[in-house]
């Protein structure tokens, strides 16, 4: 009902686009084939959003339960380990810059073999156009995570007017609809977004697929144990050894 906001209204609105997401799963089968492939030839799930789509990085690297080798590039990576001055950060909008996708792709160094997932809800700005068009270019499967609806109704602010979906192998839809918020406020506007939680959903069904097919091969898949039990210390360092140099821990 219009108006009504609360716990048990945003749970109902979440519901259907739950279900929407669950509908992916041959969407999500193809994108698991594609880093499976890259982890059989020693590659790194490169994994890349903006804003609070960095959610989405989060949940796909370095995390417990998922991937050990995955590597999360961020906008804070030209500051950390790129040496820019922390003023870049402060304006805000350097997500809509497309200049500084190449300046991330180059800090992570990746390989050949490395795939990616970028993640970015209405898909259309600079950087993370400029990026999917840099992985493409560079020869690296892209699985792209977007919202289909707000992509499609907006402008891309990338110079080419293409945007993230253009550029992908794989396309999984967040399901989140125009301007993210679900619940209507009484005085006009919305309130309670739900990409997060939709593209965290995309996510664990992604690790799933992967893990799945590497158990049912025979193969022991590379995964995080938790930090916070006994042993998933030691046994995340033995892991991470054979990607050393390629997986970032930092920030």
């Amino acid at each position: 009902m219009a108006g009504s906001v609360s716990a048990d209204a945003y749970v109902d609105a979440l519901a259907p686009l739950i279900a929407r997401v669950s509908e992916q799963t041959p969407a999500v089968e193809k994108a698991a084939d594609l880093v499976v492939a890259s982890v059989r030839d020693d590659g790194v799930l490169q994994t890349f959003g903006s804003g609070h789509s960095e959610a989405l990085a989060m949940e796909l690297a370095g995390r417990a339960g998922g991937l050990v080798p995955s590597n999360r590039i961020s906008l804070r990576d030209v500051v950390i380990f790129g040496g820019e001055s922390t003023d870049v950060l402060s304006r805000g909008v350097l997500e809509r810059d497309p200049a500084v996708a190449q300046k991330l792709y180059d800090l992570a160094a990746p390989h050949e073999a490395d795939v990616f997932v970028i993640a970015s809800n209405s898909g259309v700005n600079g950087s993370i156009v400029e990026m999917a068009q840099i992985v493409k270019e560079r020869g690296h499967p892209l699985i792209a995570i977007t919202s289909v609806t707000q992509s499609t109704d907006l402008e891309s602010r990338h110079p080419s007017g293409s945007k993230l979906s253009d550029h992908a192998d794989v396309l999984l839809d967040n399901c989140a609809p125009y301007g993210d918020a679900v619940l209507d406020l009484p005085g006009g506007g919305k309130v309670c977004a739900v990409s997060s939680i939709t593209a965290a959903l995309l996510a664990q069904m992604l690790t799933a697929e992967i893990v799945g097919r590497l158990a049912a091969a025979g193969e022991t898949p590379p995964v995080y144990l938790s930090a916070n039990i006994p042993g998933g210390d030691e046994h995340n360092h033995a892991v991470e050894r054979r990607y050393e140099g390629r997986i970032r821990r930092t920030a």
